[in-house]
């Protein structure tokens, strides 16, 4: 700083500067006789100043000092003005290049493997997995709810009316002979039990009838007798021969009759054993027979059978005594109810079906032998928890749900199934009531855990399935096992795998659009 004071002479002040402390030199100042006026102080100031870098001047007046700066000279000032414009442009240079920088392409040696961690969050189970709103959206995922109802279901087979083999009657003789009359001549006719059925002449039918004739007269002849033991054989004879006629079928009325006509008749009638249809015929006239000839087959229809063909995987479902319903085309709107009565023990090769027998009542005879007919097996599992039929993704090996948790959360569970009634599955366990699974694109979302599942393993990063794991801009947390670092490759440089030709010294696209690959020293 420049100071101005007064001096013995009045006319000389001392010169400092700042930046030189210590040195002087002598400004000549014009005189001033006696203290200025104002007038005269503001016409000495609009004088031109010396060429110094600043200048105080200090007038002192009894009691009362004036300092005056004036302002910097330019040499001053273009410095400052030129540091501040070279800190403007450097900035703005380093914020476009942060920018704009190209990002580097990582080397199998500088990718981080992210950790497989044992939860996707916390409470959630290992095997979960997020997928975001949007993306459940473009999926078009949909939920079903696992719960209770009661069950039961209707199971349809194909059958056909048969026999009641129980109810068929087989008429042969008992005697050798010929056939003398034949009352029933034709198969499919009704016949009611004890209706004859054909005449027969035997030799040894007629000779029996004369035996049990002389036994009887003898049996009077000896009544009187004072000998108890020929009345006693006479008895037992007359016995012997009438059981004979019994053996062959005579009945007691023919026995009767013949006691009352005393002679024996040359052709006995035989009469049908049971009612029935005829559904087999041997008898004709002249015709020699033999105990070892079937003449007639007689079916009673007032029971049938329908035998059903039930699938192998419906088999187990199948027991002894349960209801069933039949229904044939010719009656359309009507049901015959039964039951079934027997469970064939083996499948038919041919067709791969059990065949079951289901009984049924059959008055007026409407069901037909050889008609075919619709059966419906009613089954009823009570209060059961069940689960959509489109959550499940059978695979053979095992089955497989995807249950939503909260926050877009699924979870991949194996469950066990039981029977499959109508649109859903029984659950034996896996699951519980009023979890929601997901019943359409669970196909996608199946997709999505398998990629997940590949991306933890591999350690690939990003694969956070939608936002499922760590926040974007979080470092991937250390891996919990140690794993193999891979080795470093070097890479010669870069080209179009359409035009090996093109060749760049750093990554990006080629003319044609495809982005450049690396070329390794090694040629892997």
């Amino acid at each position: 700083m420049i100071t101005a004071n007064g001096s013995n002479d009045g006319k000389t002040a001392e010169l400092q500067e700042p930046d030189k402390l210590g040195t002087h030199e002598e400004v000549d100042f014009p005189a001033i006789e006696a203290t200025p006026t104002a007038a005269e102080l503001e016409a000495l100031l609009s004088k031109p100043a010396p060429a110094t870098d600043a200048v105080v001047v200090v007038v002192e007046n009894d009691d009362r000092d004036v300092i005056i700066e004036p302002p910097l000279s330019a040499t001053k000032k273009w410095p400052i003005v030129l540091a501040v414009l070279l800190v403007a442009v450097v900035g703005i240079a380093a914020i476009i290049y942060l920018q704009t920088r190209p990002q580097p392409v990582p080397t199998p040696k500088s990718v981080d493997l992210p950790t497989q961690t044992s939860t996707t969050t916390s409470g959630m189970p290992e095997t979960a997995f997020k997928i975001s709103p949007e993306k459940q959206q473009l999926i078009g995922v949909q939920y079903g709810t696992v719960e209770y109802q009661t069950i039961s279901k209707s199971l349809r087979a194909v059958g056909k009316v048969a026999f009641d083999e129980t109810k068929i009657t087989r008429i042969s003789p008992k005697v050798e002979g010929w056939i003398e009359n034949v009352y029933v001549d034709f198969v499919g006719k009704l016949v009611k039990k004890g209706q004859p059925m054909i005449s027969i002449y035997s030799p040894d039918l007629v000779q029996t009838q004369e035996e049990y004739l002389l036994a009887i007269k003898g049996r009077r002849q000896l009544g009187e007798s004072p000998f108890a033991e020929a009345v006693n054989f006479s008895e037992s004879l007359v016995q012997s021969t009438r059981r004979r006629l019994e053996f062959w079928d005579i009945s007691e009325a023919q026995i009767r009759e013949l006691e009352k006509r005393g002679t024996p008749n040359r052709a006995m009638t035989l009469y049908a054993p049971a009612s029935g249809f005829v559904t087999a015929r041997n008898a004709f006239p002249k015709q020699r027979v033999t105990p070892e000839t079937e003449l007639y087959a007689i079916s009673d229809l007032s029971k049938v059978w329908v035998i059903a063909d039930i699938y192998e995987f419906e088999a187990a479902e199948i027991k002894l005594g349960q209801p069933a319903t039949v229904v044939l085309s010719p009656y359309p709107g009507r049901e015959f109810q039964g039951k079934i009565t027997y469970i064939f023990p083996q499948l038919d090769n041919t067709t791969r079906t059990l065949k079951v027998r289901v009984e049924l009542a059959n008055k007026g005879f409407e069901l037909k032998p050889d008609m075919y007919a619709d059966v419906i097996l009613s089954m009823s599992y009570g209060r059961r928890l069940v689960v959509p039929q489109e959550a499940v993704m059978d695979s053979g090996a095992e089955q497989l749900v995807y249950v939503s948790l909260n926050d877009g959360y699924f979870e991949p569970r194996k469950v066990q199934l039981g029977a499959k009634v109508d649109n859903k599955f029984i659950v034996l366990a896996g699951l519980t009531e009023g979890e929601r699974v997901v019943t359409s694109g669970n196909f996608l979302v199946d997709s999505e855990s398998k990629l997940k599942s590949a991306g933890g393993g591999m350690g690939m990063p990003g694969m956070d399935m939608g936002g499922s794991g760590s926040k974007a801009g979080e470092k991937p947390s250390q891996q919990t096992q140690p794993q193999s670092q891979p080795t470093e490759r070097k890479i010669l440089y870069w080209y179009d795998p359409m035009n090996p030709a093109n060749k760049s010294d750093k990554p990006g696209k080629a003319p044609d659009g495809m982005d450049l690959v690396p070329k390794y020293a090694d040629n892997k």
